[in-house]
């Protein structure tokens, strides 16, 4: 999506250890605009019409997911990273590496929230490893749902998520998919 691609080599940044930091208009303050007009690529990328939900991960893809849950008329739900007093009966758990906290962590989700009748596209912000898509992609699973597909905003492919869900044969697109991000700034996989 040039669109993207351009708000991130004008507002994008990177930092050691490869983190391309786009918070200024997709993940600490949002763009709306920006985020409808990506909900609605999505649309035109997969088959939303029969969806029943928009699946994402807490906490940064909660506002592109809620947007796009908006636009296909759909509720949205995230996999928390925490069990709070809140959640009642059974859970779906995965466990997941988090590469931007570097560690461990367990999304959780209620199973009241995701049954077998439905049929779910995630949707996240950002893929580096693929780890907590992959966490997704198992709730998904174990509440015997149909996964449509996954949509993915800006993708690190350097970092081998994005292969490993198309070798797999998952419906998946990503917005932007970046494939060197350093000193000398951001190369794009479709410009490489």
């Amino acid at each position: 999506m040039q669109k993207l691609k351009d708000r991130i080599r004008r507002e994008g940044k990177v930092l050691p250890g490869n983190i391309i930091k786009v918070d200024g208009f997709l993940n600490h303050r949002v763009d709306t605009r920006l985020m409808t007009d990506m909900a609605e690529e999505f649309a035109r990328l997969f088959d939303v019409s029969e969806i029943t939900m928009v699946l994402t991960a807490e906490a940064s893809g909660i506002a592109l997911a809620t947007i796009c849950a908006a636009r296909y008329g759909v509720p949205m739900v995230f996999a928390k990273k925490a069990k709070s007093d809140n959640i009642e009966g059974g859970l779906y758990q995965s466990e997941i590496y988090s590469y931007t906290y570097k560690r461990k962590v367990t999304q959780i989700l209620s199973r009241e929230w995701l049954t077998a009748k439905d049929r779910v596209l995630i949707v996240d912000d950002f893929m580096a490893n693929g780890e907590a898509v992959r966490g997704l992609c198992d709730i998904v699973s174990q509440a015997g749902a149909e996964l449509v597909g996954v949509g993915i905003a800006v993708e690190k492919g350097f970092q081998g998520g994005g292969d490993r869900l198309r070798a797999a044969g998952v419906p998946y697109h990503a917005l932007a998919v970046i494939d060197r991000a350093d000193e000398d700034g951001i190369v794009f996989r479709d410009e490489a």
